[in-house]
């Protein structure tokens, strides 16, 4: 199923989206280069009860700039929409001041899908829109270190609304209840499109018979999480 690589490093997401401008204007002061990798640590200490600030989020999106980078491509498969929904959801994280620092990672994530869900309405009855010459552009668009996040190519191509199930329930475990909330679908919709989705990704990454499908959902999801 090939090597699973890392996305390396922030500023490789900086070709595509004007983040540099971004967390100058809104974060002050400019965090020297490394020095996002603190926080981590820094919130697993953190009291239950202290709310996250504007700084904290700006800690958070140049931490984690890379996956909320490629949360918002998965989602989308446009990276001028990614774009719009990292930003988008980079101004609302910053303007809350009711989120728990505890929380804070999971709420920057939560703004993503939402602004992304806003943006693209997926519905179950949606069919994907990419042939193999816009998904080879797709793919020729966005940065070397997401295509080689494994089988990129293969989610994007997913239906819409199979893409959005796959990534909140299975990548961002949201549960079956939710997902249908936020998605404004029955439950069976939802739970249909996740077979979908499964099925596939495993007609074009499994390679023999004798892999089975839950092997999908497990190197998906062991992949999606180291980055």
């Amino acid at each position: 199923m090939g090597e699973r690589r890392q996305l390396e490093s922030a500023t490789s997401f900086r070709q595509f989206s004007n983040i540099d401008a971004l967390f100058r204007d809104k974060c002050c002061p400019w965090p020297p280069p490394g020095k996002g990798a603190e926080v981590t640590q820094k919130y697993k200490k953190a009291p239950a009860n202290e709310y996250a600030t504007s700084s904290d989020f700006c800690r958070i999106y140049l931490e984690q700039m890379n996956s909320l980078c490629l949360l918002s491509l998965l989602l989308t498969a446009d990276p001028q929409k990614a774009e719009k929904c990292f930003v988008l959801g980079f101004d609302d994280s910053i303007n809350n001041n009711s989120v728990f620092k505890e929380r804070a990672n999971l709420w920057a994530r939560r703004c993503i899908i939402l602004h992304a869900i806003r943006l693209l309405c997926p519905r179950p009855s949606d069919k994907s829109e990419l042939d193999e010459a816009r998904l080879s552009q797709l793919v020729r668009d966005v940065p070397a270190e997401v295509r080689a996040y494994p089988h990129f190519a293969r989610f994007v191509k997913l239906d819409s609304f199979e893409r959005f199930v796959f990534i909140m329930s299975i990548l961002e475990k949201y549960s079956d209840q939710e997902c249908s909330l936020l998605l404004g679908c029955f439950r069976r919709d939802m739970i249909n499109a996740r077979t979908a989705a499964i099925r596939h990704l495993a007609s074009v990454v499994v390679a023999t018979e004798t892999q089975p499908a839950r092997d999908v959902i497990a190197f998906a999801g062991v992949n999606y999480a180291s980055h």
